[in-house]
């Protein structure tokens, strides 16, 4: 691969990105490729995602994903031999589906191209990965990773260059927004997918004396369990998930153990909805935003009872944390497209200027 400085700097035209991910309603991989076009790059988007898969319904896929050898029903892998080639950056998102042979041969009829991985999640999760992708790491000129334990590790499995970048949000969809007749405000609330770390905590908030709304999916293991003052509603997204977010007082933040998260998407897209964030403290949450400023933290259900108690009792105090943390998200810039600018420079990369694309 050429030095990709050297490559693309004073281009006559804006580098062609070919863009492989989840590009569902609602995905944040969707929203990263808006980000690139917004850095002025020519993006087509390949979308990598095969819908909802169970095991009643879809018993052969399903059980090819418990074996970690997911169906590519998508076809993304044909779009990569076939398109890859003509492109400057094949950019693939969480690439569990793409073969290494697909990669090989991309590789093989266009040496020059740059092929750049990304993935929001621990990519050593097995539930998050497949044995297809670490097969792949060797053929990524670079991959960025929003967790800090998984440098080292990709690094170590072949990954030529790897490169941490915090989460971010997207300003079409991430901005506070309040909808006449919305009916979405509560007091406190949690959106996410069923975790039984999650939903033990929320179990013990509501028997500590504060009822929770839950918005989210699979939380039936916690329905059957019938806990007064815990209440559930469909999962919300794009502009219905940024007005609850801003409807709600306080906003519950939890980590993915599984994961071995630090910090999520949430941890940026509550602020930046103008949401007031109550999270899991971490040294990664606390860098994002200052802890009693600019968002509030907790450990454990005890401290996580007395704060929700405290800010529901000083309104005045959370809509200034709140406001102060959607203040950092837009001066520091925490957007997709900030983010991957960052990220891009820092690998490297000439992003385009207004003049490639006139």
């Amino acid at each position: 691969m050429a030095p990709v400085v050297e490559k693309f700097a004073g281009a006559m035209r804006p580098p062609r990105i070919l863009y492989v991910g989840d590009l569902g309603p609602g995905s944040t991989a969707e929203m990263r490729m808006r980000a690139l076009e917004t850095l002025g790059f020519s993006v087509t988007g390949v979308n990598s995602a095969s819908g909802s898969i169970s095991a009643r319904r879809n018993p052969i896929q399903y059980l090819a994903i418990k074996m970690r050898r997911p169906m590519d029903l998508a076809g993304a892998n044909a779009r990569l031999a076939k398109d890859g080639p003509n492109a400057d950056i094949v950019w693939i998102d969480k690439g569990v589906t793409i073969r290494p042979e697909t990669l090989a041969t991309l590789r093989a009829r266009a040496p020059d191209i740059s092929i750049i991985g990304y993935s929001p999640d621990d990519m050593m999760n097995r539930n998050m990965s497949s044995q297809f992708f670490r097969r792949t790491l060797p053929f990524y000129d670079v991959f960025f990773t929003t967790k800090t334990y998984n440098v080292a590790e990709l690094r170590d499995l072949g990954c030529r260059r790897v490169i941490f970048g915090p989460n971010a949000y997207d300003p079409a969809t991430h901005r506070p927004l309040a909808r006449a007749g919305g009916g979405l405000g509560v007091d406190v609330g949690f959106i996410g997918t069923y975790e039984p770390d999650r939903a033990n905590l929320l179990g013990l908030l509501a028997g500590g004396g504060v009822p929770v709304v839950i918005r989210g999916n699979l939380w039936e293991p916690m329905k059957r369990l019938g806990i007064p003052g815990v209440t559930f509603q469909p999962a919300v997204i794009e502009d219905d998930y940024a007005e609850a977010i801003g409807a709600t007082r306080i906003n519950l933040a939890f980590l993915r153990k599984s994961n071995r998260d630090l910090q999520t998407t949430r941890s940026v897209e509550i602020p930046a909805c103008g949401g007031f964030m109550l999270a899991e403290r971490t040294a990664e949450h606390q860098e994002l935003f200052a802890e009693g400023v600019e968002a509030a933290y907790f450990d454990g259900v005890e401290e996580l009872i007395a704060k929700t108690k405290h800010y529901l009792g000083h309104e005045e105090e959370r809509a200034r944390i709140a406001h102060a943390g959607l203040a950092r998200c837009l001066r520091d810039d925490y957007s997709y497209a900030g983010r991957l600018r960052a990220a891009l420079e820092e690998a490297g990369f000439a992003i385009p200027t207004a003049a490639a694309n006139e």
